[in-house]
C-alpha cells in the first residue's frame, strides 16, 4: 500500500504546474466586487489561448447573447464581471493539468464529469435563485483533489484504480484504502495552495457531506448536481456508479419530478457545448 502522509500530498501540492496568476488573483477574489474590470481584461488578454477560449464559451448558447463579443472587455460589458472572471477560470483549470500521467484514470471523463457537474449546479442555482457563477466554478472545482492526486503520486494513484477495478464501490472508498487520504483532502490542500475563496474550499470539503454542520447550501447544491451527473453517465465511465445522495440536501432543493426533467434536459445540452469548447 501506497499510504501518502500530509507531507507528501503537500510536496505533490508544491509540484502541481501553476495557474496564469490572473486566474489566481480571480479565485482568490471570488466575492470580491471591487476589482479594477479594465484592469483585469488587459491580463487576460495578455494570454492569447486563454483569451480565445474564454471568448468562445461567452458566444456560446449556453449564454444566449444576441452580440458576438470579441474582446474580454466586451464579455465582461455584456454578461457581466461574475460571469466573465468564472468563464476564464474554467478555461484556465481545464488546460492547466497534464494528461496521460495514469494509465487506468480517464482524464477526458474527468473533465466531462466535472463540466457537467458545473453546468448543473449553474442550472439548479438559477432555480435556487443562489449565485450561479460560483455554483458553476465550484461544480467544476468539486473534484479536483483526484487530479492532485493523479499528477503528483500517479504510481500510487495506478494502485488506487486496480484496487478500485477489484473491489468496486466508490473512487473515496478505493483512496483511502491505498493511500489513507482521498481527494477531498487532496482538494482542499490545493485550495489552501491556491488560494481558494473560503466558499469554494468548503464546497471541495464537503460535496460528499452536506449534512456535515456548516456545509452551506452550496455543498448541497453541488452534492445533488454531482448525483444527477452519474445518473445520466455523462463522463461516458464503463462503470458509472450513483452516488448515495443526502436526503436533507435532495429535499433542500425542494422540485418536483417534472422540474427535474427540465434540469436534466438543460444540464446535457449546456454540458455539450461547454465541454466541446473546454476540451478542445
Amino acid at each position: 500500500m501506497n499510504r501518502l502522509t500530509p507531507e507528501q500530498l503537500a510536496a505533490g501540492v508544491q509540484d502541481l504546474p501553476s495557474l496564469p496568476a490572473v486566474v489566481m488573483e480571480l479565485l482568490s477574489s471570488i466575492e470580491q466586487e471591487d476589482i479594477d474590470i479594465s484592469v483585469l481584461a488587459k491580463k487576460v488578454s495578455y494570454d492569447q489561448a486563454l483569451t480565445a477560449k474564454t471568448l468562445r464559451l461567452a458566444n456560446s448558447s449556453s449564454y444566449g447573447l444576441q452580440v458576438k463579443v470579441t474582446t474580454i472587455q466586451q464579455a465582461i460589458t455584456f454578461l457581466g464581471f461574475q460571469t466573465t472572471r468564472n468563464l476564464i477560470t474554467a478555461a484556465a483549470i481545464t488546460g492547466c493539468f497534464p494528461s496521460g500521467r495514469c494509465a487506468g484514470f480517464h482524464d477526458k471523463a474527468f473533465w466531462r464529469h466535472s463540466i457537467a457537474t458545473a453546468a448543473c449546479a449553474r442550472a439548479l442555482a438559477r432555480r435556487m435563485r443562489f449565485n450561479q457563477d460560483i455554483a458553476f466554478t465550484a461544480g467544476l472545482l468539486h473534484d479536483i483533489g483526484r487530479l492532485v492526486l493523479v499528477t503528483g503520486h500517479p504510481d500510487a494513484y495506478d494502485q488506487v484504480v486496480a484496487w478500485h477495478g477489484q473491489h468496486g464501490g466508490d473512487w473515496q472508498e478505493a483512496e483511502r484504502a491505498v493511500l489513507g487520504i482521498d481527494h477531498v483532502d487532496a482538494g482542499v490542500a490545493l485550495a489552501d495552495h491556491w488560494n481558494f475563496s473560503s466558499t469554494i474550499r468548503q464546497v471541495i470539503a464537503c460535496h460528499h457531506t452536506p449534512d456535515t454542520h456548516g456545509a452551506g447550501f452550496l455543498a448541497a447544491i453541488v452534492h445533488v448536481a454531482n448525483a444527477i451527473v452519474h445518473a445520466l453517465d455523462l463522463a461516458g465511465e464503463d462503470d458509472e456508479l450513483v452516488p448515495r445522495v443526502s436526503n436533507v440536501a435532495w429535499d433542500a432543493m425542494g422540485l418536483n419530478e417534472e422540474a427535474y426533467l427540465h434540469l436534466f434536459r438543460e444540464t446535457e445540452l449546456q454540458f455539450g457545448e461547454m465541454s466541446t469548447i473546454l476540451m478542445a
